[in-house]
């Protein structure tokens, strides 16, 4: 399974192309992509017009939902929050450290195209779609 984070859905909604958003083209009907609650709500509030908050509503209905967020993800968030920061490395927002956690707790591989993902690969073993 594949979650794709906040910052691929953005830009595929805005038509701003991007090897992510190629992959994620290649990927839909083919692969079996996952829906968080928190990727969720980023993106659908990100919308202004309700006919495009709608649209991108029925489409990101369209995959399996999953609650991403409890004791035990908020917990290992919190470690690994703190184990990347004991080498030096600050992540800029705390969301990305809960979607990280998830998709590795889950056995998820995760879409995005966002720098802070790169070091969670890097050092706690995150699998990333490039």
């Amino acid at each position: 399974m594949i979650l794709v984070d906040t910052s691929v859905w953005i830009d595929y909604f805005n038509g701003a192309p991007s090897v992510a958003t190629d992959i994620l083209d290649t990927f839909l009907g083919k692969e079996s992509i996952i829906m968080g609650d928190i990727i969720y709500t980023e993106v659908l509030q990100g919308f202004k017009k309700d006919r495009d908050f709608q649209t991108a509503r029925d489409l990101l209905d369209q995959f399996p939902f999953c609650e991403m967020i409890g004791k035990t993800i908020a917990l290992q968030s919190a470690v690994n929050y703190r184990i990347l920061r004991k080498q030096g490395i600050s992540i800029r927002k705390t969301v990305d450290v809960i979607i990280a956690t998830f998709c590795m707790v889950r056995g998820f591989r995760l879409l995005h195209s966002d720098r802070d993902f790169d070091p969670i690969e890097k050092n706690l073993g995150l699998v990333c779609v490039h």
